[in-house]
């Protein structure tokens, strides 16, 4: 779809599920489970939606989803379903082969997130699964990937990242900083104090991906947190300050782990913010935009 002058679109990688109640930390079990049904072990179906973002002679991809380096005991551990690699859904949905990305950005390192950074050469080695890109993730994200505490360890694990900075393609970013222009990384702590969520603007309009700060349509109430956050009254805090001005502005939102539809707007309806149709006009507007039309 255009936005803009970029071409942009949502990349799913693969089906996969974590435990309902992890998802919704205090949320009961009786009331997210009528929006997130669980299977029979209690664990709810998500995605990973990248985002390619095609601008300024750049073909981005932010995020690489959970990779295809799962034994079968740990791929059956979290259920992942892949119909296609995500160099297959690249191909099908942006028309763009792995070798011809030229950005690769990271909002954290969770093996969710960049699991799909490095692939298995024949030898069983992991290597760049992005021969040309450059690979972009915070330093501070880095550094604590390098040294994770025990509440985190599991969520990293370094064949993601560590055949990047052999090979010289991993570029350590400040804190915030623009990928293209109007392309923007920015750090939100919540989720972690070093995960980022990415910002497109272009002709007046904003897109956001909230990465994991509100990981589905489903997490959009205030107190709908996550239990996998280590800090969660920072998400809340950041919920409060990002939410209510996306919806006021209309911005187009991308909610990675949504496995139905990832792209939605905000509206407040009786007090209250809610997800709806990102081809639904936002308040204000004309017709919906270029990127409603052409979606």
């Amino acid at each position: 779809m255009q936005f803009g002058d970029y071409r942009v679109e949502v990349v799913p990688d693969a089906e996969f599920r974590l435990d309902g109640g992890a998802m919704f930390g205090v949320v009961p079990r009786s009331l997210w489970s009528r929006v997130a049904p669980p299977d029979e072990e209690n664990r709810v179906l998500l995605n990973m939606n990248c985002l390619y973002v095609e601008a300024a002679g750049e073909r981005v991809l932010v995020e690489t989803g959970i990779g295809d380096k799962w034994t079968e005991r740990q791929a059956a551990t979290y259920a992942i379903s892949r119909e296609a690699s995500l160099g297959e859904r690249l191909r099908a949905v942006a028309g763009c082969a792995p070798e011809e990305v030229t950005v690769v950005v990271n909002t954290h390192l969770h093996f969710d997130h960049a699991g799909g950074n490095t692939a298995l050469d024949a030898g069983g080695r992991a290597v760049p699964a992005f021969p040309n890109a450059r690979y972009f993730v915070s330093r501070s994200e880095f550094e604590h990937a390098e040294a994770p505490h025990e509440r985190d360890r599991a969520s990293y694990l370094k064949e993601n990242w560590q055949p990047l900075a052999e090979s010289g393609q991993l570029e350590l970013k400040p804190d915030a900083y623009e990928v293209v222009p109007g392309l923007t990384l920015e750090t939100v702590p919540g989720h972690s104090r070093t995960m980022q969520c990415v910002r497109l603007e272009r002709s007046g309009r904003t897109l956001y991906g909230f990465a994991d700060l509100v990981p589905t349509r489903a997490h959009v109430p205030l107190a709908w947190i996550m239990g996998y956050d280590l800090y969660p009254v920072e998400t809340l805090e950041a919920k409060r300050r990002l939410l209510p001005r996306a919806a006021r502005e209309g911005w187009l939102c991308l909610f990675y782990h949504d496995a139905e539809a990832p792209l939605a707007r905000l509206v407040e309806d009786e007090g209250k913010l809610r997800a709806v149709s990102h081809r639904e006009p936002p308040a204000g507007s004309d017709a919906g935009g270029e990127e409603c039309r052409r979606a």
